[in-house]
């Protein structure tokens, strides 16, 4: 059996060797071009979220700036920052966004820290200082020396930032506010959660007026089902809450305790 012979399209295969270092050749040279034309170089800089000006970056040219390079820089510099954000506005502008953390509560420590749901620290600037977060006490002894920018893999942060997460997401507990948490020991972690201003007549009190609200023990388990018993509690005890010294939902069956009671 004579065996076929194979012709190999050396013509059609050198044809498109050639227009594909032509186009190469092209693209390079636009390329080029682009990169030292001086009506690419950047005149205005946008900066949204921060005081940073970013002026080193006028002049130079749009194209060659390595804006992942530049975010990784400024990110770098800006802990309370989740993301830094550049963007390239032809012909001759730059925008940086500045996306902030959200912090979730607030952590004791020889200052206090701010804390994202990632778990994230950050020092808090003014505007957090404003809003009314819980403070996490008892991580002093488990993170040492936290810093900015770092993120900790520690179950007592963890558990307290389920503590915050579960109370966020429960609409029983809309109106009350989730004051402070305690986790130095996990298995009696617990909650203190303020009353809605308006079933309590709310006028500011002394420090010592705890009936404003009440401590919550939850432990470090299934903070989730735990929770949901608490909004049920918190829905059926709804005339007695200014009476509620304290709920345990440690054990097989939830415990109030109650001011009055001995």
């Amino acid at each position: 059996m004579r065996k076929r012979k194979f012709n190999f399209p050396v013509k059609i295969i050198s044809m498109l060797a050639i227009i594909s270092l032509a186009f190469c050749f092209v693209i390079g040279y636009i390329w080029k071009v682009l990169n030292n034309a001086d009506f690419f170089a950047v005149k205005q800089v946008i900066v949204r979220n921060s005081d940073n000006q970013f002026e080193y970056l006028k002049g130079r040219n749009i194209f060659s700036l390595n804006l992942n390079y530049e975010a990784q820089i400024a990110a770098a510099k800006c802990p309370d920052c989740r993301k830094i954000r550049f963007a390239r506005i032809l012909p001759n502008c730059i925008v940086v966004d500045f996306l902030k953390r959200k912090p979730v509560a607030l952590a004791k420590f020889y200052k206090n820290f701010a804390i994202d749901a990632q778990g994230v620290f950050f020092l808090p600037d003014e505007s957090v200082i404003g809003l009314d977060l819980p403070v996490i006490y008892g991580l002093e002894t488990k993170i040492v020396a936290p810093k900015p920018g770092a993120s900790y893999k520690r179950p007592e942060l963890a558990l307290a930032l389920s503590i915050v997460r579960e109370f966020q997401s429960n609409k029983s507990f809309s109106g009350f506010t989730l004051k402070r948490i305690d986790v130095a020991n996990p298995g009696s972690a617990g909650f203190f959660m303020l009353l809605p201003r308006q079933n309590v007549n709310y006028v500011l009190p002394p420090p010592q007026a705890l009936w404003l609200g009440f401590e919550v023990h939850v432990g470090s388990s299934n903070i989730r089902e735990k929770m949901m018993i608490l909004g049920g509690l918190v829905i059926q005890e709804r005339k007695e809450w200014v009476k509620i010294k304290y709920i345990d939902l440690r054990f097989k069956e939830p415990l109030i305790k109650f001011n009055n009671q001995p």
